[in-house]
């Protein structure tokens, strides 16, 4: 950990400069809660790494998107995913940017609720934190920048394009880790991807919006009859966009809202992804008029701010080694590759803002296998965009299943990179040992042998 704030300066204000034709070991394409777990942990593992983030900040959906709660630490009692996560987690609890685990009702206000634990977070600590752990781990960063295009032959990338601030680069690699969300670099390496069906089958957008002054204890005294009541007379007056009222709480009179919804628009096309931006700012000003006149705890409310970014669930993913399904998660299967284990819900938002949400049994599995592509050997996806089905996807792509997938796939590509970056050859086992090692549980075997008596 950094032993002063000058000596945080220091490494930032020494970070070298990234240039064209540069060679890493490993390039991680987005730093968002899977890249940055990605990039940190093979930096770890003395690789030489470099980190491209498209945004100004690390953290991706929590910090940019301002979703503020990190879901999937935990299976009804269970915690299930260890190790870096965790480490970022306790870190942002120590710099007083959570107070740690809470029982939570997701979705309370809808016709199905579920209970489960939340870790509700300020992004702007988390902010802090994340450039600590770069900075430590020795890893090169370059924000603000793009993937625009990757030189691919013979099944292996040799190198990205990327659009910096000051102009067009390119830098080499023997691995690399797409972190991206939308598998940019997949697609532009030619990997086979899936769900480019109709964008009218896709989750939709959400953009969450912080406001101040808020009675927390006033909105949480309220019955859920009466939250779903006031909530149902939105949606009907055309103030609010679903009946989903989720409040994460910041200090103590602050509340991140995460409660616009946008249907039918295509993150991937710029012109949708503007319309969803101006439509969801249009829904922010009309559901915080609305909690000001009609949701106890929030009449003296102010609006504080609004991401950057607006949230995607959904675009496109790896059609890798093997597709994860919804079987999959709901009996969970088994795996003798599997590196990191989800705890769900299993969250799929269809048309008109409507849920299905499920909670598994246990931990589910996730293999190695759903991060590869037999048509790219040097190359790991992680995150939301890993292989699979949109039904599975809507239980992996909470942000601590991410992060436990990001430090997933910086062991894997550290490992390959001795084997000319080809991840496909790394013994699943070998890649166990490590992840049980630094604290993680890449399977549930590992979780009964925490929990065993000594």
């Amino acid at each position: 950990m950094i032993g002063s704030r000058s000596e945080q300066l220091k490494l930032a204000s020494s970070l070298p400069p990234v240039r064209s034709g540069d060679q890493f070991d490993i390039i991680v394409a987005g730093g968002g809660a899977s890249g940055l777990m990605a990039a940190v942990s093979a930096a770890r593992r003395t690789a030489r790494v470099l980190v491209i983030e498209a945004s100004g900040c690390f953290g991706g959906a929590g910090t940019t998107a301002m979703v503020a709660q990190w879901l999937g630490f935990y299976n009804g009692e269970t915690c299930a995913v260890g190790g870096l996560p965790i480490e970022f987690a306790e870190r942002v609890i120590a710099r007083r940017g959570a107070h740690g685990i809470e029982n939570y009702v997701l979705a309370e206000a809808t016709a199905q609720p579920l209970r489960l634990k939340r870790l509700p977070f300020n992004p702007e600590v988390a902010k802090l934190v994340a450039d600590e752990l770069v900075l430590e781990s020795g890893a090169s960063a370059l924000l603000h920048a793009y993937i625009t295009g990757a030189t691919s032959t013979g099944g292996r990338i040799s190198a990205v394009q990327i659009q910096t601030s000051g102009g067009r680069i390119e830098v080499r690699a023997s691995c690399f880790i797409d972190a991206s969300g939308d598998a940019v670099v997949a697609r532009k390496a030619g990997a086979p991807i899936k769900g480019r069906e109709s964008v009218q089958n896709r989750m939709g957008m959400s953009l969450v919006f912080r406001l101040s002054h808020v009675n927390l204890e006033r909105f949480r005294a309220l019955s859920r009859q009466e939250k779903r009541a006031i909530a149902l007379e939105g949606v009907a007056r055309g103030e609010l966009f679903w009946d989903v009222l989720s409040v994460s709480p910041v200090g103590v009179s602050d509340a991140i809202c995460l409660m616009s919804h946008l249907d039918g628009l295509d993150s991937l096309d710029g012109s949708d992804l503007t319309r969803a931006e101006l439509i969801g700012r249009y829904q922010v000003g009309r559901i915080m008029e609305f909690l000001k006149r009609r949701m106890p705890g929030f009449e003296s409310s102010e609006l504080a701010a609004i991401a950057s970014h607006i949230g995607v669930r959904e675009s496109v993913r790896l059609d890798g080694d093997y597709l994860l399904t919804e079987d999959d998660v709901v009996n969970s299967s088994s795996f003798e590759d599997s590196i990191a284990l989800g705890c769900g819900p299993l969250d799929v938002h269809e048309q008109g803002g409507k849920l299905r949400l499920f909670m598994p049994a246990q931990p589910f599995e996730i293999p190695v296998r759903t991060m590869t592509s037999a048509f790219v050997h040097n190359l790991v996806v992680t995150g939301r965009a890993i292989s699979a089905s949109r039904e599975a996807n809507g239980a992996i792509r909470h942000q601590a299943t991410a992060m436990a997938l990001g430090q997933a796939a910086g062991h894997l590509a550290a490992h390959a990179v001795a084997l000319q970056g080809d991840v496909r050859a790394v013994p699943a086992k070998l890649l166990q040992e490590g992840l049980a090692a630094a604290g993680g549980f890449p399977t549930r075997r590992h979780l009964r042998a925490l929990s065993a008596p000594g």
